[in-house]
C-alpha cells in the first residue's frame, strides 16, 4: 500500500528498544512561515522606503493595509473588513461593537482558545458554555438547551482547521434574534460546499499569528455583512472614533463616538500580511493533501477513529484528529508515536495527546475555572446584572462530550511542507504502533 515501508511495521517498537521509524524532527507545524520569501521581503521594504508605516497617514503611504482589507472583501464577498493588530483584539473589539456587556451571556464551544473567554470577560459579560460533537465545534443540539433570555451572541469556534454545523448554528441565531460570530483563526480557507467559513455569521474574525494559516507574526480581520456594524468596529479598533478621507479622527457623528483600544494594523504588518494571503490557497492545498493522504492510509486501522469532517474539500488540512479506545491507549500510542520520530523541532507540539492541548479546552483555563477577576471584587460574575449566571461552573465535567473526547483523543500538526517521505513516515508509524497496541489477534 502507498506511504507504507511494511518491512518496518513488524519491527520492534522504539519504546521496546527497536529502531525509530525517522530520526529527524517533522517540520515546524506553522504553515504560512514555510512560504515566507522574497515577495514578503518586497512588500516590507517598499513600506520601509517610504517611511511611512502607519496606515492612516505618513510621507508616502503604500495602502498596504487597504489592499489587505480589500482582498479579504474581494475573497469572502463581503462588503466591509477591517485589518486590526491581533485575532485577540478583533474578538474583543466585533463583541464591543455589538453591545456586549454586563448582562449579556455570550455561548461558545468547550473546545476553543483562551482569547475567545478572554474577550467576553474583559466586556463584563458571562460566557455560558456549550457542548461539541464528533465534528469537535459547537453542538447545535447542546446550543439549543443553552439559550436563556440572557443569550446575546453565539461565538462559533471554526476550531483545528475545520468546522462544524455551522449552518444550522446559524439558523438557531437567526431565530432567537442573537448575533452570530464566526471565530476562523484556526480555519482559514475552510469552506462547506464551496461557502467559506467566516461568511455565515453577522461577523467573522481572523488570525495571522505565527500558528495559523497565513502569518505576519501578530496581525488580525474581521469581516461583516451590516454597515453600522463595521463602523462601530472601526470605532472601537482606534481611538473611538471614525476617520475622514486624510485620516484624522471624525468627531461628528454621535452614533459612533465610543471607547477605543488602539488596535489598528501597520503597514508593515499589512505588508506581509497581504504577500502570505496571495499564497495561501497553496499552503491549504499543500496541507490538506497530505493530511487526507494520512487519513486515507489509516482507514484501515479499526480501533482508531476520526474526527468528522462534513467537507472534506473544504477542509484546510491543518491537522489530523485521531479518538481512541480510552484514555490509557490514546497515551501509549501517542507516546509510541512520538517514540518513533513522529514528533516536531524540540519546542514543538506536532504531536500529543489532545488533554495536553493546554488552554484549547475550558477546563485548563484556570482564569476561568476559578472565575478569576481583574479586581478583587470578582467582577464580572459579582456584577448585580450577572446574578443570573452565579451557579455556573466551568470545572471539568461540566460538558460531557468535551471531556471524553479530550481525554482520548490526539492531534498531528500537519505542516505545510511535508514531503512524501514525511508522509509514508508518519503512516509507517502508525501502521507499527497499531500492529503491537491494538492489532487482534
Amino acid at each position: 500500500m502507498r506511504f507504507i515501508r511494511q518491512e518496518q511495521v513488524q519491527q520492534p517498537l522504539a519504546l521496546e528498544g527497536g529502531s525509530k521509524v525517522r530520526k529527524q524532527p517533522l517540520p515546524w507545524e506553522f504553515p504560512g512561515a514555510h512560504y515566507i520569501d522574497e515577495a514578503e521581503i518586497d512588500l516590507v521594504t517598499k513600506v520601509m522606503c517610504s517611511k511611512s508605516p502607519f496606515r492612516y497617514y505618513g510621507i508616502e503611504l503604500q495602502h498596504m493595509v487597504d489592499q489587505l482589507e480589500q482582498a479579504f472583501k474581494d475573497k469572502f464577498n463581503m462588503p466591509f473588513a477591517l485589518a486590526v493588530n491581533s485575532g485577540t483584539a478583533a474578538l474583543h473589539i466585533a463583541l464591543s461593537a455589538m453591545g456586549v456587556g454586563p448582562g449579556d451571556e455570550v455561548l461558545l464551544p468547550g473546545y476553543l482558545w483562551v482569547s475567545c473567554v478572554s474577550a467576553i470577560v474583559r466586556l463584563g459579560a458571562i460566557p455560558r458554555l456549550v457542548d461539541i460533537d464528533d465534528t469537535f465545534c459547537l453542538s447545535p443540539i447542546d446550543l439549543k438547551k443553552k439559550l436563556t433570555s440572557r443569550s446575546k451572541v453565539v461565538m462559533f469556534v471554526h476550531m483545528s482547521g475545520a468546522t462544524g454545523h455551522i449552518k444550522e448554528v446559524a439558523d438557531i441565531a437567526k431565530e432567537n434574534n442573537l448575533y452570530l460570530l464566526e471565530d476562523v483563526a484556526q480555519s482559514l480557507g475552510t469552506n462547506i460546499q464551496g461557502k467559506y467559513v467566516g461568511t455565515f455569521g453577522d461577523a467573522a474574525i481572523f488570525s495571522f499569528q505565527l500558528n495559523k494559516n497565513m502569518t505576519s507574526g501578530e496581525g488580525g480581520m474581521i469581516i461583516c455583512h451590516d454597515e453600522q456594524l463595521y463602523k462601530r468596529c472601526f470605532a472601537c479598533h482606534d481611538l473611538g472614533y471614525p476617520r475622514n478621507a486624510e485620516g484624522r479622527l471624525d468627531l461628528s457623528d454621535g452614533r459612533y463616538q465610543l471607547w477605543g483600544v488602539g488596535s489598528r494594523m501597520s503597514e508593515l504588518t499589512g505588508a506581509m500580511a497581504l504577500a502570505q494571503f496571495n499564497k495561501v490557497e497553496d499552503v491549504i492545498c499543500h496541507m490538506r493533501q497530505a493530511k487526507w493522504n494520512i487519513r486515507e492510509a489509516l482507514q484501515d486501522l479499526k480501533k482508531i477513529q476520526f474526527r468528522s469532517i462534513l467537507d472534506p474539500k473544504g477542509d484546510s488540512g491543518c491537522f489530523l484528529i485521531t479518538l481512541y479506545p480510552s484514555a490509557e491507549i490514546c497515551q501509549r500510542f501517542t507516546n509510541a508515536l512520538v517514540e518513533e520520530g513522529i514528533q516536531g523541532p524540540t519546542g514543538s507540539l506536532a504531536c500529543v495527546p489532545m488533554e495536553q492541548w493546554g488552554l484549547h479546552w475550558y477546563f485548563n483555563i484556570a482564569s476561568l475555572t476559578n472565575k478569576t477577576s481583574w479586581c478583587q471584587d470578582g467582577f464580572p460574575w459579582s456584577h448585580p446584572k450577572n446574578a443570573f449566571a452565579h451557579a455556573y461552573q466551568y470545572m471539568r465535567g461540566t460538558l460531557p462530550s468535551c471531556d471524553d473526547y479530550a481525554s482520548r483523543a490526539a492531534i498531528l500538526a500537519i505542516a505545510s511542507n511535508l514531503s512524501d517521505k514525511d508522509i509514508t513516515d508518519i503512516v509507517t508509524a502508525f501502521h507499527k504502533v497499531y500492529y503491537h497496541l491494538l492489532r487482534e489477534e
